[in-house]
């Protein structure tokens, strides 16, 4: 039981997320598909709060004298995220987002992908969506990852 609640806690922490609750679930030798479904809400949870306040929290903290700098870093990541997601999506950034978030790659996620579909104005109902969408498709990736598949995979067709 208590793997199974840090699983869910290591889902919440920006950066981290499911990409890290998934391994370390692995590594516990967690039933699979509980710890995917608990690593889904775990990530999912912060989502509404993140694209409902998030950007007013760093926009109120960015001028404050010991927490100004880091507020405005998360603020031009956000930015620079979002910016970046349109130019290359277009009229496609529901998917964009979806895939934004759903490849397990260093500072992509739901985190991420939700404070820039905020600072883009996005929708919201179609922005939690989106998001879900990618975090289901990074805890499959990440659970084929941790379980070994891709290793094998490679071993297979690996030059001899």
């Amino acid at each position: 039981m208590l793997h199974y609640i840090i699983v869910f806690l290591i889902s919440m922490v920006p950066l981290i997320e499911l990409r890290g609750a998934i391994p370390y679930a692995v590594g516990m030798h967690c039933n699979m598909v509980a710890a995917y479904i608990i690593a889904i809400i775990g990530n999912m949870l912060p989502v509404p709060f993140i694209y409902l306040f998030a950007r007013k929290v760093l926009e109120w903290g960015k001028d404050k004298k010991y927490i100004g700098k880091f507020f405005t870093f998360c603020l031009e990541k956000g930015e620079k995220g979002g910016k970046k997601l349109q130019a290359k999506a277009g009229r496609g950034l529901f998917i964009a987002l979806m895939l934004f978030v759903g490849i397990p790659l260093p500072g992509t996620g739901a985190w991420t992908g939700t404070l820039a579909a905020s600072m883009l104005d996005m929708d919201f109902k179609k922005s939690v969506v989106a998001v879900m969408l990618g975090v289901i498709i990074a805890g499959v990736i990440m659970g084929l990852a941790s379980a070994g598949l891709f290793g094998a995979i490679g071993a297979i067709f690996a030059p001899k």
